[in-house]
């Protein structure tokens, strides 16, 4: 159901209208609507956070620390860079076309863009792309994800009423309301999910050329070196997994090491799961909810992919599952399948390194790849030969909260990058100038 009485042609006609006058491209309108964004952010941000509670039993510190806070350090980022981002950079010109030629190249807007969010960071993953697509100075259609209907209601109303309704639109619906969006042309379009929607959002904009952004994900595997501190691997690993009950689309996936390493890995990660959620993690306000029943009975299918080191435990009245680590876990046991987007970690022994970077590289390119080591030998190997989307060393997920750094997947992980200057580029057209005077 659209939140305006309009159909998707006719809002995206609108939207292009608004463009084709030259409104969006004034630099004072590109920050006008991020300082608007942002006082949204900031004014709002409690009913943000009641929202993704409803949707995904986030407590208000996750909240505003994945969704909210994040994304305003985004466009804080954006607008203390944004005039010099936008500067015309010269190139150098060849000498036949004389001394007074001159040449540069500069960021033109796209036109109308189309971003899709998907529902685990329903809140950020829909706002911070659309950061990039203001800055750029395009008109946007926002469509959030209906699985998140509380979050997707919230943004449906608060964005209208803070953003130039002229040049932003948000669409609300499922997959009838989607399949019409990507009926009608578009300059751009950004999907985050999975790799199916991928596959049909792609097909949809090939029928107009339409370029696309694709984040996706994959199985982040993680490899843990002899001889690490154990203790800081383990908390390090747990926060990264279970944060918003393992439904990140960078947490770490599966931990290859060494069989020794596994047993002494056992006891850190219990131990770690209990200080950061106590003993009931079920009681604890700082653990999330699976988003619905269906995610649900998929995930309680991986369950028995191996020996259980802690957690296990379910519940699907308040779908609720434990922060599980699993052990003795077969390469082609359920669970190694397909990415498992929740609460379960399994551990797979190899014999080394060499074994891991193989297993890595026997498999579709992640959209993260963790290694914790002290051997800089080890670091260097894994950066040289294995592919993903981003690498991290000693702390997953944090390289997406690096505003400079481009957060993007590769193969089946995702095609294309944002934040930052990243996002600036990729809903922009980077257009080559050359001036030769006529006298």
């Amino acid at each position: 159901m659209s939140n305006t009485p309009e159909q998707p042609a006719a809002t995206v006609a609108r939207l292009r209208a608004t463009f084709r006058t030259g409104r969006t491209k004034p630099l004072e309108w590109r920050t006008g609507q991020l300082r608007r964004l942002r006082e949204m952010l900031t004014e709002q941000g409690p009913e943000l956070a009641a929202a993704l509670h409803a949707d995904l039993g986030k407590s208000r510190t996750e909240a505003y620390r994945t969704e909210i806070d994040f994304t305003v350090r985004e466009i804080d980022h954006t607008l203390d860079r944004l005039d010099d981002w936008l500067r015309p950079e010269p190139a150098p010109v060849p000498a036949h076309l004389g001394a007074d030629a001159t040449a540069w190249t500069q960021y033109d807007p796209l036109g109308v863009v189309l971003v899709i969010a998907p529902w685990n960071y329903p809140a950020q993953l829909l706002l911070s792309p659309m950061v990039g697509a203001l800055a750029a100075g395009n008109a946007v259609v926002a469509k959030p994800s209906e699985l998140a209907p509380a979050t997707s209601a919230a943004l449906a109303r608060l964005l209208p009423a803070y953003l130039d309704t002229d040049a932003v639109a948000v669409v609300e619906g499922g997959v009838p309301e989607t399949t019409a969006l990507l009926a009608e042309r578009f300059d751009h379009i950004f999907y985050t999910g999975n790799g199916a929607v991928g596959r049909v959002v792609m097909r949809a904009a090939a029928e107009h050329l339409t370029p696309v952004t694709l984040e996706l994900g994959g199985k982040s595997p993680v490899f843990v070196d002899r001889d690490t501190d154990l203790t800081v691997v383990a908390d390090r690993l747990a926060r990264g997994k279970f944060l918003n009950a393992g439904q990140t689309c960078v947490a770490p996936d599966y931990v290859l090491t060494d069989p020794e390493t596994a047993a002494a890995l056992e006891p850190a990660l219990t131990a770690a799961v209990e200080a950061i959620y106590g003993k009931d993690p079920q009681a604890s306000e700082e653990y999330g909810r699976i988003v619905n029943e269906r995610h649900f009975d998929r995930l309680t299918t991986l369950l028995d992919s191996g020996r259980t080191v802690v957690g296990g435990g379910s519940d699907r009245t308040a779908k609720y599952i434990a922060p599980t680590v699993l052990a003795d876990v077969d390469p082609e046991s359920p669970v190694m399948r397909e990415e498992i987007f929740g609460p379960i970690l399994p551990i797979l022994t190899v014999s080394g390194l060499d074994e891991a970077i193989a297993f890595i590289n026997d498999r579709d390119k992640p959209l993260a790849l963790y290694v914790f080591s002290e051997s800089e030998d080890t670091r260097n190997r894994v950066a040289d030969e294995t592919s993903s989307g981003g690498l991290g060393h000693g702390l997953p997920l944090a390289h997406l909260t690096v505003s400079d750094l481009p957060f993007g997947g590769v193969g089946e992980s995702g095609t294309g990058n944002y934040h930052g200057r990243y996002s600036l580029e990729t809903f922009s057209h980077r257009k080559a100038v050359l001036n030769k005077p006529l006298s």
